[in-house]
C-alpha cells in the first residue's frame, strides 16, 4: 500500500481529496482526531471516518461516490407490498438518536463492527451539538429500524442502518428522501444493492463534491425538519 499523510491532532487539516488511493479504494490519512469538530471539517469535504477497533484513526474519500438524489427515489413493488403488510409503523426523527446508533453497532451474529466506543461518543456529541441525526422507525412503540448520518445544507451524509423487520432500514431511508424538501442528496458512501434498489447511482469525484461546493455554504447549518412523525403507509402516497 501506497504511504498516506498522517495528521497532527491540532487543527484538522486533510490532503486534497484526489491524493485517496485507488487501493484500497478511498484511503485519504490517518491521525488526526475523532470529535465533532473534525466530523464537521471532514464531511464538508467528502470526507468520513471509517476504522476497525485497535486500529489507527483512517480517513476516506472513495470514487465514484453511491449518492441517491430525491427525484431518483423509487419504490418498487417488493417494497411497497413490504410497507402494505407493514402494521402499526411509524417514522420519527431525532427521536432516540443513542438507540439507533447503538443498534447500528450491534450485530445480530454477536461480532464486533466498525462503530467502535470512541466513534459511538463522537457521533453522539455531533448529535448533542445539532450534526449529526438519526431517523427511526417504530413497530407497536418499538424501535425496529433506524439510520443515522450527517446532515449539512441540503446533503444527508448517511453513515449506517439497522433492520429489525424487514426493509426497516430502506423504509427510514426513503421518508428521509421523501419528507425532506429541502434535501439535495443523500450521500450513501459505497456502492451497495441495498441502497440501489431505491435508485442510488455512482457518481464520480466532481460531481459529488460540486455537489458539497454548492449546496453547502456553511458546515454548520443544515436546511431539515426533524419535527416529524409520519405513519409508514404514507410513503405509498404520490
Amino acid at each position: 500500500m501506497t504511504q498516506i499523510l498522517w495528521l497532527n491532532e491540532n487543527e484538522p487539516e486533510f490532503p486534497a481529496t484526489q491524493l485517496a488511493l485507488s487501493d484500497p479504494d478511498g484511503l485519504l490519512a490517518a491521525g488526526g482526531r475523532l470529535d465533532v469538530n473534525w466530523l464537521t471539517q471532514a464531511y464538508s469535504k467528502g470526507i468520513f471516518p471509517w476504522f476497525n477497533e485497535g486500529d489507527p484513526l483512517l480517513w476516506w474519500s472513495p470514487a465514484p461516490r453511491m449518492v441517491l438524489y430525491p427525484d431518483q427515489l423509487r419504490l418498487n413493488k417488493t417494497l411497497k407490498k413490504h410497507i402494505r403488510r407493514t402494521q402499526d409503523t411509524q417514522i420519527t426523527f431525532n427521536q432516540d438518536f443513542e438507540s439507533v446508533i447503538f443498534h447500528c453497532a450491534t450485530r445480530t451474529n454477536g461480532e464486533d463492527t466498525w462503530i467502535t466506543e470512541d466513534m459511538i461518543q463522537a457521533y453522539v456529541d455531533a448529535h448533542d451539538q445539532g450534526l449529526a441525526h438519526s431517523v427511526e422507525l417504530w413497530q407497536e412503540g418499538k424501535l425496529v429500524g433506524g439510520m443515522y448520518g450527517i446532515a449539512m445544507g441540503g446533503v444527508f451524509f448517511g453513515e449506517s442502518m439497522f433492520s429489525k423487520i424487514q426493509s426497516a432500514s430502506r423504509f427510514c431511508l426513503a421518508a428521509l428522501v421523501r419528507y425532506q424538501p429541502n434535501l439535495t442528496m443523500v450521500d450513501c458512501q459505497l456502492e451497495s444493492a441495498h441502497v440501489a434498489a431505491l435508485g442510488a447511482q455512482l457518481v464520480n469525484r466532481h460531481e459529488f463534491e460540486q455537489h458539497l461546493k454548492e449546496n453547502i455554504t456553511d458546515p454548520k447549518v443544515h436546511l431539515f425538519n426533524w419535527d416529524q412523525h409520519i405513519n409508514l403507509e404514507n410513503l405509498l402516497d404520490d
